[in-house]
């Protein structure tokens, strides 16, 4: 349907007289929120927020100060500052932190600040030298002694000793017991490496208790000996070797084998 131009006039105007009617309760609202100095409207949401450099409190923007040798954050929470490099934070203020010789600047997070050159560790306040004895090597981590000895030495009161391998055994790298194991077939007693005395049906095994050898399957370990099994009648060797069971459908009882 085709309207005359001057209806189609009239349209238009109720329409955008109704869009402002619409609208005005909304721009009124915004209208009421005034937004402080030092402050700006959110990017999302309703309400302001400060710009950086000021923080909130009792609906002004307040201007963060920060001491000398600070930083501003332009994080709305904590102090709103950070001390610079080579300072630390102590109540209000930065103060700056006092390196040792022989030593440097490093993260907060070590907790002085500071940390000691390679060759020497942290002593109280002061970075000391590691003295190196012969025979030994400076040391990954700077924590007592800051050294170690080196492979066929072992330290003993500030000293890397010798360490003294017994015939038939080798030098070990573990840092821990004597420094040294016994070759196989052999074990270690007190200083030396005797031999292993493997009893008739045994064999040798590293893997075993102190003595270093175990029974073959059908015997069993008796003190220094292995003793054969004896298998009842409707028995047989268990899966270790070791020991027996019986046959469905008897049962064990004491050293037989009896129906169910």
């Amino acid at each position: 349907m085709r309207y005359p131009n001057r209806i189609k006039c009239a349209l238009a105007l109720a329409f955008v007289v109704a869009t402002a009617l619409f609208l005005a309760p909304a721009f009124a609202q915004g209208a009421d929120v005034s937004i402080p100095e030092n402050a700006r409207a959110k990017t999302y949401g309703d309400g302001w927020e400060c710009k950086t450099g000021f923080r909130s409190r009792d609906g002004a923007c307040i201007a963060v100060k920060a001491p000398a040798n600070a930083y501003l954050t332009g994080r709305p929470y904590g102090s709103g500052w950070e001390c610079r490099r080579g300072y630390r934070m102590v109540e209000d203020a930065c103060v700056a932190i006092v390196v040792p010789e022989n030593g440097y600047l490093a993260d907060l997070s070590y907790g002085t600040g500071w940390k000691c050159d390679r060759g020497f560790r942290q002593v109280g306040d002061t970075c000391a030298r590691i003295d190196v004895p012969d025979n030994g090597y400076l040391a990954d981590s700077s924590s007592e002694p800051g050294w170690e000895c080196k492979r066929g030495y072992h330290a003993n009161e500030g000293k890397c000793d010798p360490i003294k391998v017994p015939e038939n055994g080798y030098l070990t790298d573990a840092g821990y017991g004597p420094g040294w194991k016994c070759e196989r077939g052999y074990l270690a007693v007190n200083d030396a490496c005797v031999p292993v005395k493997v009893p008739e049906h045994g064999y040798l095994d590293e893997y075993s208790d102190g003595t270093r050898w175990k029974c073959e399957r059908g015997y069993r370990k008796s003190s220094n000996a292995c003793d054969p099994i004896k298998v009842p009648k409707h028995g047989y060797l268990n899966y270790s070797g070791n020991g027996w069971d019986c046959e469905q459908p008897y049962r064990r009882r004491g050293n037989a084998c009896v129906m169910r």
